[in-house]
């Protein structure tokens, strides 16, 4: 009976190593190494990859400036948000790794994107379905194409027999942890099956043009699954964000060969799947707050994309002796600074207050603009007094009370008045920055604080 030869191998960077090693040599990362079983078939035999059915154009080294640059037209996936983040859509050859929570919508945005593709053969391959559970989803969906294809299969070989055999424009494999390949003895999902597959359809997608678009798995400490080099190997990386108990998802791109990693895309959830919001200020503002306290308006830019946000905030006397300061959607550190700022240099006195704060719609807004909102919202429901509706904010607070210059204000002040806001308030360095002044909505500069607080709440 033939032994099985074990090795270790870091799941960070899949360095391979004989013994067990508490810090990786190649990437630094502690106590990254697990145990997987190698092959322990003949050198020969490792050599036969899962793509010797298919017939594959060989590539020859030719001159850098004999090569042909003529554009080629990208596959429309029928989806605006999607080809938003995409660069424009799928680029022949790519490989597009998915990644996201479980449940937040990966499989169901990639059965969206081959049922609408009119004209284009597509294969589905799930390792995590049935046939018979796509089909259900798929009328879920109330979407059908007549040239879709599904199939339900784990094993690599077999998954590139049914590719020759129908000869797809574009193939998603659902998810690249199930899918083995028996040229590697070791389960699947394990780094090595991970490395060798996505391996195996980098060079299918290389040599015959076809896109293929990957779901992967995350951890729990939200990366993707399997070793860092998966990122590496493929062309782009788009991942799903967002809260499930919320009906907004947020698909950015961390890297993109043939794009900008600046865009990202809205989708909101529903009982037909996942629908692109294409102005995401008008469904995140909410019209019921006017005469309330604790509520402001804060012109964010998330990538390249500018939209507005609502920012609540409530204070409250504390209740059991310690004050409590909760955050959903930002920075709790940067609020506990913003908090310091307003008893320091604004002389209002908040030790003793219960302070909880809010982005509506279930956002994670990492953008400093923002400050100059959340402060103003803490404020108004410290004293109880409502910030006029039609009326948004963007800066930046610094540690002397300053309101700081941000970027892209003419995107701001643009989108803030193509919804119809009746002012808006900015750092008085922008304002001079500003080349030209926008006619249907006022601009008034701040330079600290005091003086946003007194326009705000109309106090000399």
């Amino acid at each position: 009976m033939q032994k099985h030869k074990t090795a270790y191998f870091c799941k960070n960077c899949g360095t391979e190593s004989p013994k067990w090693i508490g810090r990786c040599p190649v990437c630094g990362e502690w106590n990254t190494y697990v145990e997987e079983i190698v092959a322990a078939k003949s050198t020969n035999a490792r050599t036969k990859t899962a793509l010797s059915g298919l017939e594959l154009t060989k590539q020859k080294p030719v001159l850098i400036h004999d090569v042909d640059i003529a554009h080629e037209p990208r596959i429309d996936t029928c989806n605006s948000e999607l080809n938003r983040v995409l660069g424009g859509g799928l680029v022949a050859g790519s490989l597009v790794l998915i990644g996201g929570e479980p449940g937040i919508g990966k499989s169901t945005l990639a059965l969206q994107v081959v049922l609408k593709i009119k004209g284009k053969r597509t294969l589905y391959v799930s390792g995590e379905e049935s046939v018979k559970q796509l089909k259900l989803r798929a009328e879920r969906l109330t979407l059908d194409n007549p040239e879709c294809y599904v199939l339900s299969e784990t094993s690599l070989e077999e998954i590139f027999v049914q590719i020759q055999n129908i000869q797809p424009d574009l193939v998603i494999v659902d998810s690249i942890q199930t899918v083995s390949t028996a040229a590697v003895e070791s389960s699947p999902g394990s780094i090595l099956q991970v490395r060798e597959c996505a391996a195996a359809l980098l060079k299918f997608c290389k040599t015959t043009a076809v896109p293929v678009i990957l779901i992967g798995h995350i951890t729990k400490e939200g990366t993707l699954a399997g070793p860092k080099i998966l990122e590496h190997i493929v062309d782009t990386v788009l991942q799903f964000e967002g809260d499930q108990h919320y009906i907004y998802r947020i698909l950015r791109s961390i890297k993109n060969r043939f794009g900008s990693t600046s865009e990202l895309g809205i989708f909101e959830m529903r009982q037909n799947g996942l629908c692109e919001v294409n102005n995401p200020s008008q469904l995140l503002l909410s019209t019921a707050h006017e005469g309330l306290s604790g509520v402001a308006i804060a012109a964010t830019i998330e990538g390249i994309r500018p939209f507005l946000i609502e920012a609540q905030a409530l204070v409250s006397s504390a209740a059991y002796g310690m004050p409590q300061r909760s955050s959903t959607g930002f920075d709790i550190r940067r609020l506990n600074m913003l908090l310091a700022v307003l008893e320091k240099r604004a002389g209002f006195k908040l030790a003793q207050k219960d302070v909880f704060l809010n982005i509506a719609g279930g956002l994670k807004v990492n953008d400093t603009a923002i400050d100059l909102a959340i402060i103003s919202a803490i404020l108004s429901s410290n004293v109880d007094l409502a910030i006029e509706k039609r009326v948004c904010m963007a800066g930046e607070v610094g540690l002397s009370g300053e309101i700081r210059p941000v970027n892209r204000i003419e995107q701001r002040v643009l989108e803030a008045e193509k919804l119809g806001f009746d002012a808006m308030l900015i750092p008085e360095f922008n304002r001079k920055a500003l080349q030209k002044l926008p006619k249907n909505i006022e601009i008034i500069p701040v330079k600290k604080v005091e003086e946003a607080f007194r326009v705000l709440f109309k106090k000399e």
